[in-house]
Formats: C-alpha cells, structure tokens, sequence
C-alpha cells in the first residue's frame, strides 16, 4: 500500500503531460523524452501560459531571439511570442534548440541546460576561466537550474523508466 501511495505522490511531482509532443519530437531530435520533462518541470512547471520576467514564453520558457533563430533554421513560419504559448510549437523548438545545445556540448547534459538558462556566451566564458570544465557557474540562478534540471530528470527516469 505504502509503495502505491508514494508512487502516486512522485508521480503527481513528476508528472508526464504534453506527451504526443514530447515523444514525437524526443524522436525527431534524439533528445531523451524524460530530459524533455525534466526542462519543462524546472522551467515552467507544466504552466502553458507561463511567462518569465526574462521575457521567455510557454511550457519550455523559450526567449523570442531564440525562439524566431530556431524557426528560421526549421523553416518554420511562427507568430511571436503568441505562438508559443502553443504545446506543440514550444516543445518543438525548445527541444530542438536543446538538441543543438546537446550537439554542441558534446551530449554534455549540464552544460547544455546551462546555456539554455544562461547563454551560449556565459557557458562559454565559464569554461574559458575554468580551463575547459565548468567547474564553477556564478550565476546562483543558473547554478540551481542545472541542479534542479539533473535532479528531476534522474527521478523522471527513475519513476518511469
């Protein structure tokens, strides 16, 4: 009994939403499903509408630059930032984006998420100062970020996979 109750508790936490859009472009950009979750989770906590005082929109908090680059790149016609309240444009270009990010940190999943907090150019100066590791993020924000990204997607697959 207790087992089925924490289970249910952990998956109230954690829970898989949005999942015809996540899979399907999980798939598409070979970005594990569960990563996927765990961005949407620390980055808006499944809130469709959410909007950051960052100016970043939607279930995966993607920031207008970012989001009309990625449109571009996925020849992509999108109305900004309107269209990003939308699951299936949000997680399709936030997934795609985090792909790029994984792609080019060489699958590095917390350097990955930190650019997607912090910026290409942050994580770059980071390692820059720590000699090619990031040992040390500055930014409290982005620090936590990438430790409350980590953590929900080892519970992620630890519940689900």
């Amino acid at each position: 009994m207790f087992n089925n109750v924490g289970d249910s508790i952990l998956r109230q936490q954690y829970p898989i939403k949005y999942e015809k859009y996540v899979n399907k472009y999980s798939r598409e950009y070979d970005v594990d499903k569960f990563l996927i979750y765990a961005v949407i989770k620390t980055e808006s906590g499944f809130d469709q509408y959410a909007v950051s005082r960052a100016g970043a929109y939607g279930l995966m908090q993607v920031q207008e630059e970012t989001a009309g680059d990625c449109a571009e790149r996925l020849d992509m016609e999108i109305a900004l930032p309107d269209d990003l309240y939308e699951p299936d444009i949000n997680i399709h270009i936030g997934t795609y984006y985090l792909s790029w990010l994984l792609d080019m940190y060489g699958g590095d999943i917390s350097l990955a998420v930190a650019a997607y907090n912090a910026g290409i150019g942050n994580v770059e100066k980071w390692l820059e100062d720590g000699g090619g590791e990031l040992s040390y993020i500055p930014f409290p924000e982005t620090r936590n970020y990438v430790e409350g990204v980590n953590n929900s997607y080892e519970k992620y697959k630890e519940i689900y996979g």
